[in-house]
C-alpha cells in the first residue's frame, strides 16, 4: 500500500534544522515495515540526514556550506531574487531535495544519533512544503 502526505513546515530562519518531531507529527500511523520516502517542493532548501546530538553540528553546517558557496560571486548571472537566491540553488543541487528512511516496527529506522534536517538555504524561505510517501 502507498499513503502521500503532503504538509507545511513554519518558515525557519536560515541555517541547519531537526525536523524528525515536526515530521512524525504530520504521519499517519506508520506501518510495521516499509519505507518513507520525504520530497521538499523547493528549489532553494534541501533535506538531509545527520548528527541529531550535537548543536554544533548545524552552525558547521552553515559555516562550511557559506565557505564554499558565498555570496556575491561576481560571476553568477541569476541575482535578481537577491544575493541569498542563487547560491541557494547551488547548496540544495549539493544536499539534495529528499531523504528515504527505513520504517521498522511502526517507526523510523534512523541511526542512534541521527535526524531529518531541513536545509534552509534563503534569509527568509517561508514555509516549505514537504511530500512524505510511504510504502508498506
Amino acid at each position: 500500500m502507498i499513503q502521500q502526505i503532503q504538509f507545511s513546515l513554519p518558515a525557519f530562519s536560515r541555517g541547519f534544522h531537526l525536523i524528525t518531531n515536526q515530521v512524525m507529527r504530520e504521519l499517519p500511523p506508520l506501518p510495521e515495515q516499509g519505507l518513507c520516502h520525504l520530497f521538499i517542493k523547493h528549489t532553494s532548501a534541501g533535506l538531509c540526514i545527520n548528527e541529531n546530538a550535537d548543536p554544533d553540528v548545524r552552525t558547521d553546517f552553515e559555516s562550511i556550506f557559506n565557505h564554499i558557496v558565498p555570496e556575491n560571486l561576481p560571476f553568477l548571472q541569476h541575482t535578481i531574487e537577491g544575493p541569498d537566491d542563487m547560491p541557494a540553488h547551488i547548496k540544495t543541487a549539493m544536499v539534495g531535495t529528499s531523504v528515504t528512511i527505513p520504517i521498522s516496527g511502526h517507526h523510523f529506522n534512523l541511526g542512534t544519533w541521527q535526524g531529518i534536517y531541513l536545509c534552509e538555504f534563503r534569509n527568509r524561505g517561508g514555509n516549505r512544503r514537504l511530500v512524505a510517501t510511504i510504502y508498506s
